[in-house]
């Protein structure tokens, strides 16, 4: 369905049963209005609130699918997880899913039928649930099928099948978790098909996506969002960068041309081998990636002495920590950008930092979740000459 920016809902079946899209009752302008005067009313006060970005096709962004599978009377269906039951609502054409994944998905779902793989219930069954991720602009494509056990059921002639439906999948992989939460993903994965990920090209490098990998869902809008932190960060070419929850890498790499040095951190085992390949794939010999908690990290360099020019941080939904904040502050860089996806735990954030002797200086939101009440918000910070 092509796109109309005044039709509200875009003809979705399943608004109100599945709760994924707070705002399709919206349309576009009116969501992109609604999300300016939420961050405006959250960070209005400290500096002025730039125009949000929003895109150009706000439909069949996300390249990250995951769908739960349910037996009902009419057979296996697949769908997404309704918000706050966990009841799986069958759903054959997401209006914000890439509909290369919804096939995928849909693939996955009729090989389980043909071969009779259950899904778990909680009680029998093998599969839980299944992730595809696909490269926006490289095509390759991932199918994770996560089961309760390490017990795949006809497994060689599951992968066989699948690839006969769908041979753009360019990689498959069994992942084992028995975390009674949906969309939950285990520490064990087995490569049934493939190199067990897919890469993604991302402001001219190119990043390794593993099933357990943090990389945003909204690849169009991607470049968007770090383009606007490298741009705030304002490098010069000798600066030393801290890239904090790094994750793979993808931000600090991104940026590693500009920099004179490039040291990221991350709690996550996983994405800490995927950021060293990504640094060794792009040439950034400039960047070292190193697996701990970030503000021990950095409460380390400023005992030693050791001077850190520019701070870049992207923190999960539940924002920064006190703590993280204040050895942000005893480290002391001139410049703190701040890639947040939540506005309320920015505002706070932000609050810390102001009292600390840090200045806000630019805020501009990007909207990488078009229809839902989600928002990424891009924060600048520079330090008080009085603070120095």
């Amino acid at each position: 369905m092509p796109y109309d920016p005044e039709l509200r809902g875009n003809g979705c079946p399943v608004f109100k049963k599945c709760g994924g899209c707070q705002l399709q009752n919206l349309t576009y302008p009116e969501q992109l209005r609604y999300k300016q005067g939420r961050c405006i009313a959250l960070l209005g006060r400290f500096a002025h609130v730039e125009r949000i970005v929003g895109m150009d096709e706000p439909y069949h962004y996300r390249c990250k699918v995951q769908a739960g599978f349910a037996r009902t009377r009419a057979g296996l269906v697949s769908g997404v997880f309704q918000s706050g039951s966990g009841r799986v609502v069958p759903v054959e054409n997401c209006m914000i899913e890439d509909e290369v994944c919804s096939e995928a998905v849909a693939h996955v779902r009729d090989t389980m039928k043909e071969l009779g793989i259950r899904p778990w219930d909680g009680r029998t069954g093998s599969v839980r649930h299944v992730l595809v991720r696909r490269g926006l602009y490289t095509g390759e494509l991932m199918a994770v099928i996560v089961t309760q056990t390490r017990q795949l059921p006809s497994k060689n002639a599951f992968v066989r099948r699948l690839l006969e439906r769908m041979p753009a999948i360019t990689t498959v992989v069994q992942n084992v978790c028995a975390d009674p939460l949906p969309l939950t993903l285990g520490r064990v994965n087995e490569t049934l098909y493939g190199e067990g990920f897919i890469a993604d090209e991302l402001l001219g490098k190119t990043f390794r996506i593993s099933p357990n990998s943090f990389y945003q869902v909204n690849p169009a809008m991607t470049g968007k969002l770090y383009q606007t932190a490298l741009d705030f960060l304002d490098l010069r070419g000798s600066e030393t960068l801290l890239d904090a929850y790094c994750g793979t890498g993808t931000i600090g790499v991104a940026a590693s041309d500009a920099a004179g040095r490039l040291i990221g951190v991350e709690l996550n085992a996983d994405a800490v081998r995927d950021a060293k390949r990504n640094a060794r794939v792009n040439g950034a010999e400039n960047a070292e990636f190193f697996r701990g908690d970030a503000a021990a990290f950095m409460e380390t360099m400023a005992v030693s002495g050791e001077k850190l020019d520019a701070l870049v941080m992207d923190p999960p939904r539940a924002g920064s920590s006190a703590r993280f904040i204040r050895a942000a502050v005893k480290a002391g860089p001139e410049r703190i950008v701040y890639v947040s996806c939540e506005p309320e735990t920015l505002a706070r954030d932000l609050a810390l930092f102001t009292k600390s002797g840090y200045r806000v200086r630019r805020i501009r939101p990007i909207d990488m979740f078009p229809h839902t009440n989600h928002c990424e918000v891009v924060a600048s910070l520079t330090r008080d000459a009085a603070s120095r």
